[in-house]
């Protein structure tokens, strides 16, 4: 059995080349993606014993997602085949003062139709010491929502670590519960939690005064953010929140906090120019962290890692961060020249 599960939605990404426009030209690259689906992929890459749970559809599109999954080792053993649909997202990468768009076209698909019950969370998570999940899953749909629910109760029983990236999203929040309804009673599980503060703000309604169009953070400010929710949950053990200035579409400061009950640690700040691809840049940095409070010496080095490796992502196109540890470490170890590697 894995050491670490994730649980959410994979996707069909489709993205106008380079950076067109929605069907600029009749043609989309057709990839895969999903937070906890990236999450796993990275984790996988690390070296991690993991497996990624959802529902796929019995057609050759759920096929071949699983075959990708499975390329860079991650265990799609309880990956449930049902349902008539894969969830299928639009992205259009953005220039300079153009944003980045998302359209998503994923009602009905497999893993949104599921119910509670219909994953067995104690032979799924049977030697497992990790879980982790987004706060997109229960966002999906009510079934979502409540297997969301029975995983977390089932890691309680095992005394299994779980991890929470809040991921906030606006357009998936449409099944009848507001957000602020459902996540404080999955944050009650959870020990790691990931989270900004639009998440913080729209999913727990806790609230801290910065202007994230400003282009410049103050990494301090997040103090009391990270003061009012570790009060505000005792089961919590670590805050970490990454943090975007955000330049232009092609520009952006990156770096990130980490706080616990005794430190509050701010993260070296990378300077990211030309983006190749923001998407999946959190989850990156949430896989770098479970990596990094798994292997690494302590909390600083561990959100060294995750900063890193999140910072790497920017650079590669697609969902998934295709990099290993030694690539992470380069960079953290203060080589960021570029040069080729020969």
């Amino acid at each position: 059995m894995s050491k670490i599960v994730t649980f959410g939605e994979l996707m069909l990404r489709l993205s106008p080349p380079h950076h067109e426009m929605f069907l600029q030209t009749p043609g989309f690259v057709a990839t895969f993606g999903g937070a906890e689906a990236n999450a796993a992929v990275s984790l996988a890459n690390y070296g991690e014993d993991v497996a990624f749970v959802t529902a796929l559809p019995p057609n050759p599109i759920g096929d071949a997602a699983i075959r990708e999954l499975r390329g860079f080792g991650v265990n799609t053993s309880f990956i449930r085949r049902s349902g008539e649909r894969m969830g299928i997202y639009y992205t259009q990468t953005g220039a300079c003062a153009r944003p980045s768009v998302v359209l998503y076209d994923r009602n009905h698909s497999a893993i949104a139709e599921s119910m509670p019950g219909e994953f067995d969370w104690d032979v799924i998570l049977e030697g497992t010491e990790w879980f982790h999940v987004t706060g997109i899953t229960p966002a999906i749909s009510e079934g979502t929502a409540l297997a969301t629910l029975e995983a977390l109760e089932a890691c309680r029983r095992k005394n299994i670590t779980v991890s929470c990236d809040l991921n906030y999203r606006k357009k998936l929040w449409k099944w009848g519960k507001k957000p602020s309804e459902v996540m404080p009673e999955i944050v009650r599980f959870v020990s790691v939690l990931i989270g900004n503060e639009e998440d913080c703000q729209k999913t727990l309604g806790i609230e801290v005064d910065v202007d994230v169009t400003a282009g410049e953070l103050e990494a301090e400010s997040y103090r009391k953010l990270a003061k009012e929710v570790l009060a505000a949950y005792p089961n919590l053990r670590i805050l970490a929140v990454s943090l975007r200035e955000s330049l232009s579409a092609d520009s952006n400061n990156w770096s990130g906090i980490l706080a616990d009950r005794d430190n509050f640690f701010v993260s070296r700040k990378y300077a990211i120019n030309d983006i190749v691809d923001r998407i999946g840049g959190g989850d990156s940095f949430g896989s770098g962290l479970i990596y990094g409070l798994r292997r690494l010496a302590g909390p600083r080095e561990a959100l060294e890692f995750a900063v890193g490796a999140s910072a790497l992502k920017h650079t590669i196109p697609g969902d998934f961060n295709r990099i290993s540890v030694s690539d992470v470490l380069t960079l953290v170890g203060g080589d960021a020249s570029g040069r080729v590697q020969r």
